[in-house]
Formats: structure tokens, sequence, C-alpha cells
């Protein structure tokens, strides 16, 4: 639970404007904070009959120090600290952006995927207070209390470039592909963020437009539309409309659309990513990735409910 305290009533932000470096100090201490209640602490004690006690935590703050090291090629996340969970802290509140992400991203993969299976009897032995569901959703409450632009979904770090259209477009279209079964498309969607987040803009636009043509080609496939392995944007954008994914009485009124459809995103891709740079080095600027994205998150949205509609 987050408490709206006075003293944060009188700095809310005014802009939905979000900051993606220099991560305040208070923002990763609250971290560590849901580690204690999510993932539970390291300990490793003897009492008085030399009996030994071992937390569960113990095996993930091993594997997370662990994987991290390697990946970074060090041998310890610190200097300080006796234990890898207590490394991992002073690691957090002093490493780079970037690098803050990672252990956060990996960290909250495992209260994801493994924290969140156990049964109540090991949650007591490790001395867990907060259920899975409810740790991510304060991870990302907690970044947007301090407009830091990014969430956690679907075992991920998501850069966020406008709350409303995280929460109208991004974050729905990233839950329908999970439900309705569209694993490839999610996959390469996620992948797009994850260059974005990394500052590969080329290869996030290329990816959006992947999921963009993977939906439209499952959709296709599963209704029995006859499409190549190999179709682009806009052939399967015709094969949609010529089998009536959208009605034909509607053909007029949606002329806006289609045309956002064949010439927004694939535009984007061809002319920027899709082809050689030639002689000069071609710069995507943020903002219109940004783009990219948030328009293939609010296609796919609205395709997969078109299909889901003539069900």
């Amino acid at each position: 639970m987050i408490f709206d305290l006075f003293s944060k009533r009188g700095k809310k932000p005014d802009t939905e404007m979000f900051i993606y470096d220099n991560f305040p100090a208070e923002f990763r201490i609250q971290v560590i904070h849901l580690w204690s209640d999510a993932i539970g602490r390291w300990y490793h004690e003897t009492n008085f009959y030399g009996e030994t006690h071992t937390s569960p935590s113990n095996k993930i703050w091993l594997q997370i120090h662990k994987q991290l090291c390697k990946e970074y090629g060090i041998f310890s996340l610190s200097e300080q600290g006796d234990n890898p969970y207590t490394q991992c802290q002073y690691f957090i509140q002093n490493a780079t952006t970037e690098r803050v992400l990672d252990i956060i991203e990996m960290s909250f993969l495992w209260i994801d995927e493994v924290v969140r299976n156990w049964n109540d009897s090991v949650l007591q032995n490790a001395n867990i207070t907060q259920r899975a569901e409810d740790a991510i959703e304060e991870l990302n409450q907690r970044f947007r209390e301090h407009a830091i632009g990014y969430q956690y979904i679907e075992g991920q770090i998501v850069r966020v470039d406008s709350e409303y259209i995280y929460e109208e477009a991004v974050q729905p279209a990233i839950s329908m592909m999970s439900e309705e079964g569209f694993e490839g498309a999610s996959q390469e969607f996620m992948s797009a963020h994850e260059h974005f987040r990394k500052g590969r803009h080329k290869e996030a636009i290329s990816d959006a437009l992947k999921a963009f043509e993977s939906v439209m080609k499952t959709i296709c496939k599963r209704k029995g539309w006859e499409v190549r392995d190999n179709a682009t944007a806009k052939p399967l954008i015709n094969t949609l409309f010529q089998n009536g994914l959208l009605s034909i009485s509607l053909q007029t009124q949606f002329s806006s659309l289609r045309d956002t459809l064949e010439s927004g995103l694939p535009t984007i891709r061809n002319k920027n990513s899709g082809h050689g740079q030639g002689e000069s080095i071609v710069h995507l600027p943020t903002h219109l990735v940004a783009y990219a994205l948030h328009l293939a998150a609010t296609n796919i949205l609205f395709l997969i409910e078109s299909y889901k509609a003539l069900d």
C-alpha cells in the first residue's frame, strides 16, 4: 500500500512529462523495501540448539547476484555487503540508470514467475508479507509517483512516453495479445520496447512493424484467409478489408483508419529503418520512435478487437 502523505500532496506534477535517468534516491530505497516484502531478506542462522535455518529467498538473491555479475563481467556487484542481498542493496543505490532498470527487471521477474507460485508455508519461512501482484502494482505506482517513464509489464521494463497512451493503448494491446494467443506478435512487440529502452531506435520500429504484421497474419490464418508467409503490411491490410474485418457499410467512415494502417507505421519503417542507410547515418528522434510504438499498439488493439467481433 502507498500512503498519500501530506509531504507528497504538495509535490504532485501538473504534467505528464517523465524522467528517464537520474532516478531519485527515494525511489531506489523504495525498491529495496519492496524486495524485503516481496522476495524476503537474506538469513542463514543457527539457533541455541545448533539448528540451522536458511531463508528460501537466499537462492533467489544468489541467482540475481550471480547472473548480473556474469552479464557485467565482474565478480561482485558491490565491495560493500557480506551477502548477495546486501550487495544488491548497495548496488541499486549507486548504479547507473540502465543497471538500476536491469536489477529491477530481473528481481521482479523472480517475484512474478517464482515467488508468486510459493505456497503459504514457504512464504512464511521467507518472511514475505507482500504478494507478487501487489508488489508489481506498487512498483509501477512508484514509477508514476516519481514521474519515472517506465513500467514493469509481462516480465519486462517498458518505456512510457505518455501515461494516457500507455493506459489506453500499450498496456491493453500487450494484455490482449497475451490473452488471445498472439504469442509471436507479443514477443515482437515486447522486443520493440526493449530496443526502445536501450536506444536502438531503428530496431524498435522494425520489431513494432513485425508485431503489427504478425497480428494480421495470425488473424488471416485463423480465419482461413489466404496470405503469403512473407506478406507485408499493405497486402495484409487489404486482405482484412476484403474479408469483412470491417463492415462494408463502414468503409467510408473508416477510410481514415485504413489510411493510417496503410501509410502510418509501414511508411515510418520503410523510409527510416527497412532499407539501407545509404552514405549518411540516419538518426531517428525519440518522439518518432515513440509514435511508431504507440501507433502499433493502437492498431493491434483495434485489429484484435475487430477479429473477436467476427466470432
